[in-house]
């Protein structure tokens, strides 16, 4: 594993993670590097939204450490805690969009959280501009989620993940239950505002297109740590039955295929 260094954005050291008797995580290790966009994958089970929360602070672990940009948040708190995770945007496994409220309102709950100094006007305007930088109509934001399409709903939870200006994305299965196009815009969205925000991307995946498609690096969960972290030219070579049937299945050859024609 590469040292810990200025260009990693997080650090995970000795996770462990255990709920009563059963344990998730054990010694678990993780970097990502700024600017990246890393898949992580693993059987079901095997605790990648465990980690995701671990590391955002929705969950302490029950050992080791977790480094956000150097800083160790469980040893923070206050407003130097909350200046931390303002630099994070979250978009959760359903998307947790608020059915009450419009997308523009879904998108300026963050904002008005944090940001109590912004008159209706300027929160507004804000919320256009994240609908629409998240490939949304502007028309998109005075629409219920009920009224939207599965992939309309994802695209409204990642504009209330950019809410904030964050610095890292984290998402969880961004793209489940998605069609094969609908999935495919949505990771050419990600690589499009990775690129032009300076993005670093923590993204839960089992969509074999995606990996191929956007990432920059796969982290392999099992046996309750990371297997390995490395390009996926790597990660295909490494020497685990899990690897073997995930990435040289039927499924794993049709996509490597569709990611590198000839």
């Amino acid at each position: 594993m590469t040292a810990p260094g200025p260009d990693h954005a997080i650090e995970v050291r000795g996770l462990d993670s255990r709920f009563g008797s059963q344990v998730v995580h054990q010694g678990l290790d993780l970097e990502v590097r700024r600017g990246e966009i890393l898949g992580v994958v693993g059987g079901s089970g095997s605790g990648k939204s465990v980690l995701m929360r671990s590391i955002v602070g929705l969950r302490r672990p029950d050992a080791g450490q977790v480094k956000v940009f150097g800083q160790d948040l469980a040893a923070l708190s206050g407003p130097e805690r909350r200046a931390v995770e303002r630099r994070f945007g979250v978009l959760f496994q359903d998307g947790a969009l608020f059915s009450s409220l419009t997308v523009g309102e879904n998108v300026q709950v963050p904002l008005r959280e944090l940001h109590p100094e912004l008159d209706p006007l300027q929160l507004e305007l804000l919320s256009d501009l994240k609908v629409v930088l998240a490939g949304l109509p502007e028309a998109a934001g005075d629409k219920f989620p009920s009224q939207l399409s599965g992939g309309m709903r994802k695209r409204a939870a990642l504009a209330r993940a950019l809410a904030l200006d964050p610095d890292i994305l984290f998402l969880d299965e961004p793209t489940a239950g998605l069609d094969p196009i609908g999935a495919a815009a949505f990771d050419a969205l990600l690589r499009t505002l990775r690129d032009a925000l300076g993005l670093t991307v923590f993204l839960i995946t089992h969509d074999l297109d995606t990996l191929y498609a956007i990432c920059d690096r796969v982290a392999v969960i099992a046996e309750r740590r990371v297997l390995v972290n490395a390009p996926l030219a790597e990660v295909e070579r490494f020497d685990h039955p899990w690897v073997r049937d995930y990435f040289h299945g039927p499924r794993g050859r049709a996509a490597r295929s569709a990611a590198r024609p000839g």
